[in-house]
């Protein structure tokens, strides 16, 4: 990440230190379906405790929130 000539950084580059994520839907039968998003290269032990569920309507577009 650069800056701009003062202490921002610039929006777009991704900082270097960014979190990789990877994503996965959990369709269930007897609820809605979920989001599962986690880091990329996380173990298996801390997959245990390193994710966030969402679930459909926990989303918006992009371009709505800009």
């Amino acid at each position: 990440m650069t800056s701009n000539g003062d202490t921002r950084p610039r929006m777009d580059e991704p900082p270097r230190d960014a979190l990789e994520l990877d994503v996965v839907t959990v369709e269930n039968d007897d609820a809605p379906d979920e989001c599962a998003i986690f880091p990329r290269n996380a173990s298996e032990e801390q997959l245990m405790t390193t994710w966030i569920s969402a679930h459909e309507d926990s989303f918006v577009g992009l371009d709505s929130m800009r």
